[in-house]
């Protein structure tokens, strides 16, 4: 059936993005036209006011849409997405002139909010004050240095004109007989004043005039609400939304305008709106606010979905933006790997610069108070040499273990990486970050069920490293010997020079194997890049003569789902067999051998703590790499994953031929400027 036609008044709006997941229920159209049902603007701006025009001389509805109460990492301003829009067919909710939806939703919560919405309502809120979250997210904690041994209340400062002052029956002037009025009933307080977050940027003026700040503590700076509001007794706002996310803490907010949370019973209100006055509960006002009135989309799906799944995505999205904040300063990186570890490493609150010297990239890193950070097979090349004694600490970037959909030597750009300060994961002479999470990472239930989660799905899926087209057909090996699948590496692989031993070449592992396993059924894999003849690591033949079958026209999951146990050297291929419970033989010494999970043939001095295969998987897919998702969105394992099952309905990737050819798309490679998604 076909959708009413809703016309998207301002080209602002109509670049948002998901719009359309935001408004499912209109076809949307970036022009007026005869069979328009509807408009739709952003608030009361003057670029919806030829829409608004429009839509009164022809009866038709006016839908005004607003930043969400939860809305992003990140500033509007600076072009942050946002995953909650509020979406009002009667008003817009800081307009106290007249009715909102919102308005009218919170003066109707006692017909519809019920027992199990209030309760649904106090665990949204709940999990805001656990984590601390707010409208933007981006704030850092708030100086201790700043906090004095006296009671403290909270002046919340606006930008200058903005639209919810004058429609909330305000004006700029009401700032300075707000702090006036607390001057008066405080005068034993300490005084805090915080900037809005986009003035503090330098984006907006602020509303409170510098000569009325003396004597007060200014907090200028973008400062985290939640770790402000904790430490302060009481709040005084005009209409600010952080009123409303004080009321989520209990604190007595007073407000000197009409904001939508005020005239419900749960504020003292200098200023009266004759339309409320009825008491509401701040649960009945959250379900309201938060639950029926925003919507929100998942920016790495596009999809539509609830608030408490925006909250998770929020809280991830943040940590990865501390995560990843500051200067990376990069050095050693080949143009075709520039753009996708750009996006790789994106983060609203920190930047990545090339360099074409560890030297110069240290310059910057130490000034910069950032950090250095180098391919890690390049990363030996005098590359630690340099930032020996360093105060910029060096970072060792790798390919994660769950990739791409073709390999990294035909130049598919890599969707997943691992940042590691302490060494590399497939370096076992020194400890590395994901060892070091392995042997004392205290792996609680709900990590490990989310681990298990996710092996489960990687392994009803058929998804591996690559994720390479299969063969068409499986193999027909006879299962009257015990079948083991050896599976070949790069010979010249930066694992293998560090973690083996006397075994080191493909050719020699196969000896050992059959040597040990006599009467099995052996079959070889030769790795994708030897097979690409991007790498050397083809068998002799005198190895080749104990193999009783190849694989190599197989997928890495078809061998594996065919066979009885994998023998490696290094490769990552143990640990896609282990997810699947398939035993593994080591003779060198891989990230997974050494806690109690292989049958291990070297030594492992450091290593001894006995995991569970879900511990394993939690440190090396859920701890230890960054992802992004396809569309380059940063996202969690379990995005990635789905993104990847749904892709192989697409044609598969094409592969360069040749060495020309694979140059050349590392040329082209390393020209795209396709600047990150913002978040």
């Amino acid at each position: 059936m076909s959708r009413p036609k809703a016309w998207v008044c301002a080209p602002g709006v109509r670049r948002i993005p998901n719009l359309a997941a935001f408004l499912p229920d209109h076809e949307l159209v970036p022009a007026p036209r005869a069979d328009v049902a509807a408009v739709i603007g952003w608030g009361l701006k003057p670029s919806g006011a030829l829409g608004r025009r429009w839509a009164t001389k022809r009866g038709l509805p006016f839908t005004a849409l607003e930043d969400g109460f939860l809305r992003s990492v990140g500033l509007g301003e600076t072009g942050a997405t946002s995953l909650g829009i509020v979406v009002d067919d009667l008003g817009v909710y800081y307009d106290a002139t007249r009715p909102s939806r919102l308005e009218d939703l919170i003066r109707t919560a006692p017909d519809w909010c019920d027992a199990a919405l209030a309760g649904r309502a106090r665990a949204l809120l709940d999990r805001l004050v656990e984590t601390g979250l707010s409208k933007t997210n981006l704030g850092a904690p708030v100086d201790p240095a700043l906090i004095e041994d006296r009671p403290r209340v909270l002046v919340v400062d606006q930008t200058w004109g903005d639209a919810s002052i004058r429609h909330g029956l305000a004006t700029e002037q009401t700032f300075a007989e707000m702090l006036a009025g607390v001057r008066a009933a405080h005068p034993d307080a300490q005084i805090l004043v915080k900037r809005h977050p986009a003035v503090a940027a330098g984006k907006k003026r602020g509303c409170i005039p510098a000569e009325a700040l003396t004597g007060v503590t200014l907090i200028d700076t973008d400062v985290a609400p939640a770790s402000l509001l904790s430490e302060v007794q009481a709040v005084h706002v005009v209409t600010s939304g952080l009123g409303f996310e004080a009321l989520w803490r209990g604190l007595p907010v007073t407000c000197w305008g009409a904001p939508f949370y005020a005239g419900w019973g749960l504020t003292q209100d200098r200023v009266t709106v004759e339309r409320r006055g009825q008491p509401r509960t701040i649960e009945q006002l959250a379900a309201a606010a938060l639950i029926r009135y925003a919507r929100y989309v998942d920016p790495v799906t596009g999809r539509a979905i609830e608030v408490e799944q925006a909250v998770e995505r929020l809280v991830v999205l943040r940590d990865r933006a501390r995560r990843l904040s500051g200067l990376h300063a990069c050095v050693g990186f080949a143009p075709a790997k520039r753009p996708p570890v750009r996006r790789l490493l994106n983060s609203p609150l920190g930047q990545v610069r090339y360099f074409g010297s560890t030297v110069a990239a240290r310059s910057a890193a130490e000034v910069e108070n950032g950090r250095v950070v180098a391919w890690a097979s390049r990363a030996g090349e005098g590359v630690a040499d340099i930032m020996a004694g360093s105060s910029a600490p060096l970072i060792r970037m790798e390919d994660g273990f769950i990739r791409s959909r073709g390999l990294g030597s035909d130049f598919f750009g890599a969707l997943s990486v691992a940042l590691d300060d302490q060494g590399v994961y497939y370096d076992p002479s020194a400890p590395s970050r994901l060892e070091t999470l392995l042997a004392t990472h205290p792996f609680p239930d709900d990590i490990k069920a989310r681990a298990r989660r996710l092996r489960e799905r990687i392994v009803s899926a058929g998804l591996s490293k690559y994720n390479l087209p299969p063969a068409e057909t499986g193999p027909a090996w006879s299962a009257d010997r015990r079948r083991i699948l050896i599976v070949g590496q790069v010979e010249n692989d930066q694992s293998i020079l560090k973690g083996c031993a006397d075994i080191r070449t493909n050719s020699t592992l196969v000896q050992a194997v059959r040597a040990e396993h006599p009467d099995a059924f052996l079959i070889f894999k030769t790795h994708p890049d030897v097979v690409a003849g991007n790498r050397p690591g083809r068998l002799d033949d005198s190895a080749r003569a104990l193999v009783d079958a190849q694989a190599d026209d197989l997928d890495i999951v078809q061998a594996l789902d065919a066979s009885d146990a994998l023998a490696t050297l290094t490769s990552l291929s143990g640990f896609e067999a282990l997810l699947r419970g398939k035993p593994v033989m080591t003779w060198g010494r891989p990230f997974y051998a050494g806690w109690g999970l292989t049958e291990d043939r070297l030594d492992f001095p450091r290593r001894g703590r006995t995991l569970e295969l879900d511990s394993l998987v939690a440190a090396a897919l859920l701890l230890y790499p960054v992802y992004v998702a396809p569309n380059g969105f940063p996202c969690e394992a379990e995005d990635l994953v789905e993104a990847l099952i749904a892709a192989r309905d697409a044609p598969p990737p094409a592969a360069p031929r040749g060495q020309v050819q694979r140059w050349w798309k590392g040329v082209r490679a390393s020209l795209d400027r396709t600047p990150p998604p913002a978040y």
